[in-house]
This record gives structure tokens, C-alpha cells and sequence, in this order.
């Protein structure tokens, strides 16, 4: 006879009892198994471009009642995108229909959002097109044409929408644009003290900021021995048309002494009222003296003085005062520089809207930078000519370099070039040029745009996210071929001067 044990034995007298609830003899059940939440919101949506905030509301059900939280599991966009635990979606940056920077940069952006009740989860492969938001619709109209060698242009402030036009020869002429007159007689005329031999002349005009009362302006210039000046002037008293020669006053002279190029020009002033010089290196090819790098001269850098006031009253030639925030003000350089590091910038620009400084630095053999600072970035190295780009140039490897924000190769093709012209960024009506960094190049003709939220410091862009221009720029009459600088009238309307001679205006419609 077969024994059991006394577990045995109990386990069938509870099998044999009666009573209990339903008809399970009165065995504990194991709970049901955990179900997975049920995603509720669609998989596609479609999203205007610009937009902020919240573009698609995800949403769920959980078969058991458990509360559910929704994450960013995947997609070939996720990074362009941030979710609330709630199901708020929104993209990191406003999306630009013209420069989609989705993967496949066709403006349909896919993530991946998961929707877990903390046990089990259930996942939604989302795609948000993005729409285009008009007007995008632009032309662009020769306003004017006959000026020699064209390089420069400034708002008249005078409510009037005329320009001031600088050529290269030594003269500021007066542009009416919406008529294409050119006034006969010059604003300003130096040209029996500058030569135009290489890259010399009358290179840059910078109106100060109380022109409308004072008559005061600046320009960049190369005297007859080659140094660069900068020189002070003011209009004849009762006509701000007219400069008068008797007011000029070097305030600041530059030794450039042995090459014809590389002169830099740009003037301007900033939104703190100082006035800002991109100098360019010397000339030459590489930078052989290592003027970019050295700061005890000012040839390859950004200088910002207060031309308001003197420092140095007992030297005729530096009639201006040292901001005292300029990075070298306290000693280890030039007390003038605010950033060094640069081949040959020619034309850059403040962003009103942001009091950021875009600088096109001109390349050396393969490549063409722009160059971003913002008002906190004084005493920044932008490279050259240790780097040309983010390319090692002459080396070594140095730390704390600041790399350009675009660049683009030397080449024919459409986003490739020889010499950067540097732009400004587009605030005006146009909707597919808003927020955009304008800007082309000399040789070749091209002319870009990218958006600036997808300028980021620190990091380059290279020039496949550059939107292509040239034929949108094709204008009604002439033709662009050597653009030399953009600018703005007291309106905002932006201009694109040619040094063959010609000014054109981008207009909507």
C-alpha cells in the first residue's frame, strides 16, 4: 500500500470542500495579465511652418485604468523633436519649409512616440508634414546702374529711401532709387588721396548714430602710401548732402606695408553705439608673418573703438577711447581688438534683432567661412591661419579656436565658390527669406541663404543646408555677376550692389 504525506492529504480535503465563490472550488486566481495602453491620436499631421509650441496633442486609453505617460522612442526626426510626459509635441526648432532639415529634407518629419502606463507600452510612428506659409514670392529690380566700381551702400536717414552709394575710386555718390537717379554732384570725393591698385580704395562709409544731427560719419579707406584710415568727417553745415572736406581727421592709421590686398573695409557701428573695422591680415598668400594670431598689431581682426571721445590726446593719429570692455583693454594685446583670427573680412553685418555680428571671412586656396559672434563673444579666436574653415591650414591643433557656423568648398558647382561676400539677415517681408542669413559669392555669383535657427555656435553647417538663390535672383534687367555686399534703406528694403556698376533691390511679389 502506497503512502502520501500529510500535504497530500490536505490538499485533497480542501479540493472536497464546499462554498467558496463561483464555481472555482475556492482556489485563488492569478490577476489578469497587465494590457498595453492604446494610442487614440492619428499618425500624421500637418504642421504650418514657423510654428512653436505645441504642433500635435498625443493621446491614449489604458484598458486597465492606469495612468499613461508618453516619451520620444525613435524615428529618423526624433532629435528634431520634444515631448511632455502629457503628449505635448512641439519641434526643438521652428521648422523652415525653404530648409527642412528633416532627413530626407522633404518637409515630412517622422518620430516615434511611445505611450506606457509604467509596465507595458505601445509605440506610434508619426508623421508631421510641414506646410508652406506665403508669401514667398520675390523679385528683384535694378534700381540703378552707371556707378564705377560700386562697393558699399548706407541708408540716407533722412526718411527719404535714398542711399549712399561708396565706389571704390574715392567717391560717395547719392542713389535715389525709386526713380535711379544718381546726384551730380558727389557726397564725399577722395579720390586724389587713395589708389585702387589690388584691393585699395575707398572701401566702407558708416554714418555715426546721430548723424540726423550731428553730420558725422566715418569711412574706411587706403591712403597714397597704401596704410589704412580711417577717417573722420562732417557734413557742410545746413546740407547734410554734402561732406566737408576741411573736417577730415584721421582717427585711426593702420601700417599695411607690403601687400595690395587683403585690406578688409568693413565699417560699421554696433547696437552699443561703438564703432566696429574687419582689417584684413596684410595680404599675401597664408598669412607668412602671422599677423592674424599676433595681438600687438591689428592687421586679421575685428577692432571696436568710441570714436565719441579721445584717449590719447597727445597722438594725432588715434583721436578715439578704448571700450572699456574690449578684451585686451587691461593688457596681453592691442587694446582695439575685439576678435582676431581673420584672413580678409570684408563685408559683415549686425543682426539688428539680436545684436549678432556675421562676419565672411574670405578663404585662402579650398575654402569660404561665415563667422558668427554674439555681443558676449569678445576676444574670440576665429582660426586663421592655424585653420582655414575647419580645416587644419598650417596647425597645430590649438584648443579654444572658434569654428565658423558655415562654410562652403572652392569649386563651380551650386553651393561651392572662391570668395565669400558676407550678407545680412533677412527681417523683412518675404516669407521664405525671413530669418535668413543672406549672402553669395564674388567670383562666382552664387548667392545662398541659410535660416538662422539652424545656425548654432560652436558647430559648422555645411553647405548642403544652404538654400540656393541664384536663379530667384535673376533680375529684371542687367545681371549679377560680381555681388560685392548687400545693405538696407532706412525702410528695411535690402539691396545687392554688383561691382560691375549696378544696384538691385529684392522686392515681394
Amino acid at each position: 500500500m502506497m503512502r502520501f504525506g500529510a500535504g497530500f492529504a490536505l490538499l485533497l480535503g480542501l479540493a472536497g470542500c464546499g462554498g467558496g465563490s463561483g464555481g472555482d472550488g475556492g482556489m485563488m486566481m492569478p490577476p489578469a495579465a497587465n494590457r498595453p495602453p492604446a494610442i487614440t491620436s492619428p499618425a500624421a499631421a500637418n504642421v504650418p511652418e514657423n510654428s512653436s509650441g505645441t504642433i500635435y496633442a498625443a493621446t491614449a486609453t489604458d484598458p486597465d485604468n492606469n495612468a499613461v505617460s508618453f516619451s520620444l522612442s525613435g524615428g529618423a526626426d526624433r532629435a528634431a523633436f520634444t515631448i511632455t510626459p502629457g503628449g505635448a509635441l512641439s519641434f526643438v526648432t521652428p521648422p523652415d519649409f525653404e530648409a527642412p532639415t528633416d532627413a530626407d529634407q522633404n518637409n515630412i518629419y517622422l518620430v516615434q512616440i511611445a505611450a506606457s502606463d509604467g509596465m507595458t507600452s505601445t509605440t506610434l510612428d508619426l508623421a508631421v508634414t510641414v506646410t508652406n506659409v506665403g508669401p514667398d514670392a520675390f523679385h528683384v529690380t535694378r534700381v540703378a546702374t552707371g556707378f564705377a566700381s560700386p562697393l558699399a551702400l548706407a541708408a540716407v536717414p533722412d526718411g527719404s529711401g535714398r542711399l549712399f552709394v561708396v565706389e571704390r575710386a574715392g567717391r560717395i555718390r547719392i542713389l535715389t532709387p525709386s526713380t535711379g537717379a544718381i546726384a551730380a554732384t558727389p557726397f564725399l570725393d577722395v579720390s586724389a588721396e587713395t589708389t585702387t591698385d589690388g584691393e585699395r580704395g575707398l572701401l566702407g562709409l558708416a554714418l555715426a548714430p546721430d548723424f540726423a544731427a550731428s553730420g558725422t560719419f566715418f569711412v574706411y579707406m587706403t591712403n597714397l602710401t597704401g596704410q589704412i584710415e580711417i577717417r573722420r568727417y562732417r557734413t557742410l553745415a545746413g546740407n547734410r548732402d554734402r561732406a566737408d572736406p576741411a573736417t577730415a581727421d584721421a582717427i585711426l592709421t593702420i601700417d599695411h606695408p607690403v601687400n595690395s590686398n587683403h585690406y578688409g573695409g568693413w565699417i560699421a557701428f554696433g547696437p552699443d553705439n561703438l564703432l566696429y573695422l574687419g582689417v584684413g591680415d596684410g595680404g599675401g598668400a597664408g598669412d607668412v608673418p602671422n599677423n592674424a594670431q599676433n595681438l600687438n598689431v591689428l592687421l586679421g581682426k575685428i577692432l571696436r573703438i568710441d570714436p565719441a571721445s579721445d584717449a590719447f590726446p597727445a597722438d594725432p593719429a588715434r583721436d578715439y577711447a578704448i571700450p572699456p570692455g574690449n578684451p585686451f583693454a587691461a593688457g596681453g594685446g592691442r587694446p582695439e581688438i575685439w576678435a582676431f583670427g581673420l584672413r580678409n573680412p570684408f563685408r559683415d553685418n549686425f543682426d539688428p534683432a539680436t545684436g549678432n555680428l556675421w562676419i565672411g571671412d574670405v578663404g585662402q586656396d579650398a575654402r569660404e567661412e561665415i563667422d558668427l559672434l554674439r555681443p558676449g563673444d569678445g576676444g574670440a579666436n576665429l582660426g586663421w591661419h592655424i585653420m582655414e574653415g575647419t580645416a587644419l591650414f598650417t596647425g597645430p591643433a590649438t584648443p579654444g579656436l572658434t569654428p565658423p557656423v558655415a562654410e562652403y568648398l572652392h569649386g563651380s558647382g551650386p553651393r561651392q565658390g572662391n570668395s565669400v561676400t558676407g550678407g545680412l539677415v533677412y527681417r523683412g517681408p518675404i516669407e521664405a527669406l525671413n530669418s535668413h542669413y543672406l549672402f553669395a559669392d564674388f567670383i562666382d555669383g552664387n548667392i545662398w541663404s541659410v535660416p538662422i535657427a539652424q545656425v548654432s555656435p560652436g558647430t559648422t553647417l555645411s553647405s548642403d543646408r544652404f538654400v540656393l538663390h541664384r536663379a530667384d535672383f535673376t533680375p529684371n534687367a542687367g545681371a549679377i555677376t560680381m555681388p560685392v555686399c548687400f545693405g538696407m534703406d532706412q525702410a528695411g528694403n535690402v539691396y545687392l550692389v554688383d561691382l560691375g556698376g549696378s544696384i538691385f533691390r529684392i522686392e515681394a511679389g
